[in-house]
């Protein structure tokens, strides 16, 4: 059980750019939050219990300047190649809340700088998916100081955690596993700018938290929509055991570069 007592959480997050290696070996420039100097593919997610004060400091290891924000939650803060700022906030629900680069949005989001801030009130089991779609050529073009036309977007690769499949199901993270009759929470942070449906094969999820559409709340479905920057908060119990498949009800975010099932992939793991 969570002790209840709310405490003061010291975190670092480090913008660092370098490529991202697709499912297929393509490459594209990528830039993520940290959670050390060392370039990762993956945004360095921060866990805090219900009343936890997040005291945290932002450091700027890329060249050019960025800026920090949690979305609907803090103001935009800049920060200068070589510089660091600090953030201090209290979560005082539980939720999920999307931190991102807001400079000149949704550039830099969809870059890469996206990641999530987990507030628990419980401690059942947890997966963590941080979905995001590519577009070969956006990211070159957002480095180099050009503009990308959003409202002609068409995606050529879909992630989860930086990964697709089959490199999903090697992130213990990601990868939904547990025993008929367990509580099983899946935490979603959409941070890129398509709205994905997830679909789940075998089993219906509940919407327990939804930070963009409250209605949802309560939805008992086997496909629940996640809209671009929303946070949503998924329970599942399973009924039954078997491995079955989970993935995007838009079957192009099913696809990498063209070719299924290289995209937007995992499956469901449940023991009797």
């Amino acid at each position: 059980m969570l002790s209840g007592k709310a405490a003061t959480v010291y975190e670092h997050l480090y913008i660092t750019a370098d490529s991202l290696e697709l499912v297929d070996g393509v490459k594209i420039p990528h830039a993520t939050f940290s959670g050390s100097p060392v370039f990762s593919p993956k945004n360095h997610r921060i866990l805090l219990n219900v009343g936890d004060q997040l005291d945290l400091w932002v450091h700027n290891l890329d060249s050019i300047e960025h800026e920090f924000a949690v979305y609907q939650l803090t103001g935009n803060q800049l920060i200068a190649p070589g510089d660091s700022i600090q953030v201090i906030q209290t979560f005082s629900n539980p939720g999920l809340h999307i931190y991102h680069d807001p400079k000149n949005f949704p550039d830099y989001t969809s870059l890469g700088l996206g990641g999530m801030i987990v507030v628990k009130d419980h401690n059942h089991a947890s997966f963590y998916w941080n979905i995001k779609e590519h577009a070969l050529g956006s990211n070159s073009t957002i480095l180099n100081g050009g503009t990308v036309n959003w409202g002609d977007y068409n995606p050529d690769y879909f992630t989860l955690n930086g990964r697709s499949n089959p490199e999903i199901n090697n992130d213990v993270d990601a990868r939904v596993t547990g025993n008929v009759g367990d509580t099983l929470m899946i935490y979603v942070a959409n941070t890129g700018q398509s709205i994905h449906s997830l679909h789940f094969h075998g089993y219906h999820v509940k919407v327990v938290y939804a930070s963009d559409h409250s209605f949802r709340v309560g939805w008992m479905k086997d496909t629940q929509p996640v809209s671009a920057m929303e946070g949503l908060i998924l329970e599942l119990i399973p009924d039954q055991s078997g491995e079955y498949p989970v993935h995007d009800h838009n079957l192009v975010a099913t696809t990498g570069g063209n070719v299924y099932p290289y995209g937007m992939f995992t499956t469901l793991l449940i023991d009797p």
